[in-house]
């Protein structure tokens, strides 16, 4: 892989920050230096002295004054040593990547900690995205990425979908623009990469099947465009066996992978990862160094020692406890939908994730639906046009989330959503 011709010139012109390199090397430094260098507050004039954090299936996490100061201070970009090395073995197992045991040079499976995914892959697209490139995607598709990209002027272009996500057929019509000459010379306009969200996308609840996953790595290949893997649910798949990964069928080195605690252990910890070839991780980690420095150490502490006491073991059974939940939340929706939409919407049973997307028959446009006439009945969806590549373009969908609703709520809302219909029809 030549990644140089992924990057952007402003990513290129990134060097370490020599005060970040000088806290890691203290870190990993014996007791008996004695630094003068860093620039680091004394730890005993904080106010925090220790914490005991009770767990739910786990004996509770004792943060002792030591570790307290510890918790309190700087520490490195990539993450703390503890939770990285837990992370990679995790990647490993789990997905048992092809590039696990490449050199560095060619793309060897590397792992950074981010402050929640949204901030790897922002700094992702930072790293990749000049003015002008063409870049691939699946639309509808998750808000947040679509606010990301648009300040990048990256022309977006949109790959057809359906209930089992990307049309590799489409997506083949869409790439025979390009020659075998274009991707022999390095073309500049060939697409930078594909952005997806493989498992429960959000808003459509759609997921890739193991074969699509395939033709699209090959096509990838072909006219050499990195994969951004942006998978927050896949600990939110409702069936097993869990679908394979495109890291697990990542032979070149071109996925970069964002994973999310956020859905399974909790939102406000902010705490997500990155994983991919080295040297596009690295890029992502000389951002971090001089952005938010590092996700905050109190957290990744805390995350840390909770996911050492469980082990993998004890973490993928929680996943099951999590994914219980969900199911059960979700065949609640399903029902209420069944009981009051039947003969005035349409959807499919999402496979994972926390969303049902529905198509509101006879209306063109959500829109005012939702943001005017609905907040009125005391009921409120996203309209669909908050999804799409340009949201002033007409969606007749809507998303409803099944995360918080009790049952009876969700009867409630769709009650309240059918009469909306009706009157609007």
């Amino acid at each position: 892989m030549n990644y140089s011709r992924f990057i952007t010139t402003v990513s290129a012109a990134r060097k370490a920050s020599p005060i970040r390199l000088l806290t890691e090397l203290m870190q990993k430094s014996p007791p008996s230096l004695i630094s003068l260098a860093g620039g680091a507050p004394n730890p005993n004039v904080f106010p925090f002295k220790r914490a005991t954090v009770d767990i739910g299936h786990g004996t509770p996490i004792e943060i002792g004054e030591d570790l307290m100061k510890r918790a309190l201070q700087y520490s490195a970009s990539a993450g703390i040593p503890e939770l990285l090395s837990w992370l990679k073995d995790f990647q490993r197992n789990l997905h048992d990547p092809p590039t696990a045991n490449y050199s560095p040079e060619q793309g060897q499976m590397e792992v950074c900690v981010t402050t929640g995914s949204q901030e790897g892959l922002c700094k992702v697209f930072e790293m990749l995205i000049n003015p002008g490139d063409n870049i691939l995607l699946d639309a509808p598709t998750y808000s947040g990425t679509l606010a990301a990209l648009r300040p990048l002027g990256c022309n977006i272009i949109n790959i057809p979908s359906d209930q089992h996500g990307i049309i590799p057929r489409a997506l083949k019509e869409i790439l025979s623009a390009w020659s075998p000459e274009d991707v022999k010379n390095c073309s500049n306009h060939l697409p930078k990469f594909l952005y997806t969200i493989p498992n429960g996308c959000n808003p459509t609840g759609n997921s890739l099947t193991a074969e699509r996953k395939k033709e699209i790595y090959q096509l990838a290949r072909k006219y050499d465009f990195l994969i951004i893997e942006d998978d927050p649910y896949y600990f939110l798949q409702f069936e097993k066996p869990w679908a394979p990964t495109f890291l697990s069928m990542d032979v070149d080195g071109r996925v970069i992978r964002t994973d999310s605690f956020s859905k399974i252990l909790s939102s406000g910890l902010r705490i997500g990862f990155l994983t991919g070839p080295k040297p596009l991780i690295d890029r992502v980690v000389l951002h971090i160094q001089v952005s938010t420095m590092h996700t905050s150490t109190f957290t990744q502490i805390m995350i840390s020692q909770l996911l050492q006491q469980w082990g993998q073991k004890g973490f993928l059974e929680h996943i099951d406890r999590v994914v219980d939940f969900y199911r059960i939340q979700r065949d609640a929706m399903l029902t209420a939908a069944d009981k009051w939409l039947k003969d005035l919407a349409e959807w499919y049973p999402p496979a994972a994730g926390m969303f049902l997307w529905i198509k509101i028959k006879g209306i063109s446009d959500t829109q005012q639906l939702i943001m005017e006439k609905a907040l009125k009945k005391e009921v409120l969806l996203v309209p669909g046009g908050a999804f799409n590549i340009d949201s002033s373009e007409p969606s007749s969908y809507v998303r409803a989330s099944f995360s918080l609703p009790s049952p009876a709520q969700m009867d409630l809302a769709f009650k309240r959503l059918a009469d909306l219909i009706k009157e609007s029809l």
